[in-house]
């Protein structure tokens, strides 16, 4: 019986926030199926802690696993394009409209983390913190630092200054 509670607790837990964390996840790899399978490791280790993890920590739990295996992922697989010749100047992009999505590449991984937890799943400085394990005066100058070079590529991009400090 026990064993079918624990299934039906995961299984129910899941189901609801699954969504939420995969967008957390795609902010950080930019790419969906990446994202999911992340998530789908992240679950794996959740449900053999769930006996260990409160209630009331779960989601804190959730999103601090999702985002280590988003960051563990792109410290050992860095993108890398292999190439025979050495092109003889830089290429330029054919597009130069600035792209939120092409933007958020620019940011390094920890910063794009922090950007999805504090502004997409709207969790405080110190939430933040504590979902990876720093000190919540990192968090303030990695929001920083990612939210001016946002605002350097999409000067339109507006973001309420109570949100910020927040």
């Amino acid at each position: 019986m026990r064993q079918a509670q624990r299934e039906r607790e995961f299984t129910d837990f899941y189901a609801g926030c699954a969504a939420a964390l995969r967008r957390t996840a795609y902010v950080v790899v930019r790419d969906w199926g990446l994202a999911e399978d992340l998530v789908q490791q992240a679950a794996t280790k959740l449900y053999v802690a769930w006996p260990r993890v409160r209630p009331e920590t779960r989601m804190a739990y959730a999103r601090r696993t999702v985002v280590n295996e988003c960051l563990t992922h792109l410290r050992r697989h860095r993108p890398e394009t292999p190439t025979d010749v050495l092109p003889d100047r830089a290429v330029e992009p054919v597009d130069t409209t600035p792209d939120l999505a092409v933007v958020l590449r620019r940011l390094p991984p920890r910063q794009r983390a922090i950007v999805a937890l504090r502004f997409l799943d709207d969790l405080s400085v110190a939430e933040v913190a504590a979902a990876l394990d720093i000190a919540e005066g990192t968090v303030k100058s990695q929001t920083s630092r990612a939210l001016e070079t946002l605002r350097r590529h999409l000067p339109d991009l507006v973001l309420s200054s109570t949100q910020e400090d927040r």
